[in-house]
């Protein structure tokens, strides 16, 4: 299970970078600054928590249990529903698409997941 937390957290830290690039470069000329700041919001905590992916890898080879698990599995959620739902509402501003402005609501969720991850990591390494 390790493996896969790893593998995840090299295919999304090089995402990072790309999207971090893309934001500082090219995103400026298609969005508002305040979009690009929400842009750059979803590529921060994404890469905060590519590293939280890997000590969880890291740490599930010498300490296994089922918390550990649980913590890569709810940082891989989070990473999802928070920095995907800024990533989207970014696209919808640059596209200047109606419709799906309720995606936002989908953010907290995210981060409610990062934080439940915390928690599980903590409890993760405690038990042993």
């Amino acid at each position: 299970m390790h493996k896969s937390f790893l593998v995840w957290a090299a295919a999304l830290g090089a995402l990072s970078v790309i999207l971090g690039a893309f934001g500082a470069h090219k995103l400026k000329e298609l969005v508002p600054p305040e979009t690009v700041s929400t842009f750059q919001t979803g590529v921060t905590y994404q890469f905060y928590h590519v590293f939280a992916l890997l000590a969880v890898g890291i740490l599930y080879a010498h300490l296994p249990s089922p918390s550990l698990i649980w913590a890569g599995r709810l940082f891989l959620l989070g990473i999802l529903l928070f920095s995907g739902s800024l990533y989207v509402l970014t696209f919808l501003k640059a596209t200047e698409t109606v419709g799906l402005r309720g995606i936002g609501a989908i953010t907290p969720i995210g981060g409610l997941l990062f934080i439940a991850g915390w928690i599980c990591l903590l409890v993760g390494v405690l038990k042993k």
